[in-house]
C-alpha cells in the first residue's frame, strides 16, 4: 500500500498483482467510517483490508483510500470531489471504470458524492449509511449495491431502506441487502460473503442498465 497525497488529502494507493504501469485498471475508491479520522494513514483499516482481498483473489483492479483529516466528510466535501475527479485520471485508471465504496460515514459520504457527482461513477457500493432521499433522481443511473446489518445499533437500517426506497421510485438501479444479525460491521459480509467487489467490477460508465 503506497501512501501519497494530492493537495490536501492524504490517501492510500494499492495495485494488483502483476501491476501493468502500461495498462489502464479500474478504480475502487472507498471512503473511511469515523473510526479511520485523523491523520494517520494506517487508521483506516479496510482498505488494507481490500488491498489484501484484491490480492488473494488475483482481482485486477486499484483501491484508493482518501483520508478524512476532519470530524466528518462534509467538513472536506468539496475537496473529496476534486480528489475524486484526480484519481479517475491517474495514469493507471480507466476513467469509466471507477467505482465508489463507503461504510458508515463514508456510506453517508458515499450517497451525497453520487448525488452530488454521479457522472464520475460506473457503480457504488454504499453501507451502512444514509442522505437525503429527495435528492435520488441525481443518482437513478448508476448502479448501487446497499448493505445494512438489520441489528445495526449506530446508524438506524432505515436509512438504506428508505434510500433505497427513493431511488426505486425514481426508477434507478438499485438493490439492497440486509443482512440479519449483523450489526455496524456490515462492510465485512459484503466484501467477504456478498462478493460486492466483484460486482462493482461488472459495470461500466455510461452502460445503459
Amino acid at each position: 500500500m503506497q501512501h501519497l497525497i494530492h493537495n490536501t488529502i492524504q490517501y492510500n494507493l494499492a495495485t494488483p498483482n502483476d501491476f501493468d504501469p502500461a495498462r489502464k485498471y479500474p478504480l475502487i475508491i472507498y471512503l473511511h467510517g469515523a473510526g479511520g479520522r485523523g491523520h494517520d494513514l494506517e487508521l483506516p483499516r479496510y482498505p488494507y483490508m481490500m488491498e489484501e482481498y484484491i490480492h488473494k483473489n488475483n482481482i485486477p483492479a486499484m483501491v484508493a483510500g482518501p483520508l478524512c483529516e476532519f470530524d466528518n466528510w462534509f467538513m472536506c466535501f468539496s475537496e473529496l470531489i476534486e480528489f475524486v475527479r484526480f484519481a479517475a485520471t491517474m495514469d493507471n485508471v480507466d476513467p469509466d471504470r471507477v467505482y465508489l465504496m463507503g461504510s458508515s460515514m463514508g456510506g453517508y459520504a458515499t450517497w451525497a458524492m453520487l448525488m452530488s457527482t454521479p457522472e464520475l461513477f460506473a457503480a457504488a457500493v454504499p453501507i451502512c449509511g444514509g442522505g437525503m432521499a429527495w435528492n435520488a433522481y441525481r443518482m437513478k443511473d448508476v448502479p448501487i449495491w446497499a448493505f445494512h446489518g438489520v441489528d445495526d445499533g449506530t446508524v438506524a437500517v432505515t436509512e438504506s431502506i428508505n434510500m433505497a426506497n427513493a431511488v426505486r421510485a425514481c426508477g434507478g438501479n438499485i438493490k439492497l441487502t440486509l443482512l440479519p444479525g449483523v450489526n455496524h460491521n456490515a462492510w465485512e459480509p459484503a466484501m467477504y460473503q456478498e462478493g460486492a467487489i466483484e460486482w462493482l467490477l461488472t459495470h461500466r460508465r455510461g452502460e445503459t442498465v
